[in-house]
């Protein structure tokens, strides 16, 4: 992967950043010369590595207000300063909006919305204080843009992030900078529980217009990006990283019908 820009001596948090997404995500953040933790529940099998340089991990329940404001806290002391935030943590099970029940719904909200804010309001603790500010990106979902059945709550928490993000944007300006990553499908090493195996991501793949699912160390590099001087002026943006969105059926429907 080719590094879009450097971020040597600044340093990076990356929730959910040992797999999958997150570890694409924290890989393209070594490689452009960061220092990265990533945190979660559960320490990864393997550290994160790239650029001969491993990412530290610091285990974590993000759905708890107070754990994230101590590991906030001990990553400032530790370093000395934090400029670049990656709400990457997230996701859902399949399951319909009658076969959950609230509460079970309420913990996706909490983990794909609430969360992303109680560490972003942590990190602008600290970089609220210190020269040159800091970054945050939260990592969103085409899922918050058009109907999601079977995700429908996450599909929710996905739309309100969006938001927030353009919210913390202002209200944080100068200082901060705020941008959401918008993911379309992505081919990380759970791909299969969703589309089956190599024939039906393949499959899946067709449907994007440019004919395949994103890589992970795509949408690093957008992250990268964003987080970099490169993207000074950018802030309460949307970028979507989503390989043209999807091809509209009533195309393939009209075109079957011939």
């Amino acid at each position: 992967m080719a590094t879009i820009t450097d971020l040597s001596g600044r340093v990076a948090v990356v929730t959910g950043g040992t797999r999958g997404v997150g570890a694409g995500i924290t890989r393209a953040l070594l490689e452009a010369g960061a220092e990265v933790v990533t945190c979660a529940r559960r320490p990864p099998d393997e550290p994160v590595e790239a650029a001969c340089r491993a990412a530290r991990f610091l285990p974590v329940e993000l759905r708890d207000a107070d754990a994230v404001g101590a590991f906030f806290a001990q990553v400032s002391d530790e370093y000395g300063r934090l400029d670049i935030l990656v709400n990457n943590a997230g996701g859902t099970p399949y399951r319909l909006l009658e076969e959950g029940g609230a509460a079970r719904h309420s913990r996706v909200v909490e983990l794909n919305l609430l969360a992303p804010l109680a560490a972003s309001l942590a990190a602008y603790e600290q970089m609220r204080r210190q020269p040159g500010g800091g970054s945050i990106v939260m990592i969103g979902s085409v899922s918050g843009s058009r109907p999601s059945p079977g995700s429908a709550a996450y599909g929710a928490a996905k739309a309100g992030l969006e938001q927030l993000a353009r919210s913390m944007a202002v209200e944080w300006a100068p200082q901060v900078r705020v941008n959401t990553v918008v993911l379309g499908m992505v081919r990380t090493e759970l791909a299969h529980l969703h589309y089956g195996d190599d024939s039906g991501v393949e499959a899946v793949g067709r449907t994007v217009p440019l004919g395949r699912l994103a890589d992970p160390a795509e949408v690093g590099d957008a992250c990268v990006f964003l987080a970099s001087e490169r993207a000074a002026y950018i802030s309460g943006a949307s970028l979507l990283v989503h390989g043209g969105g999807e091809r509209p059926a009533f195309l393939d429907a009209a075109t079957a019908g011939n």
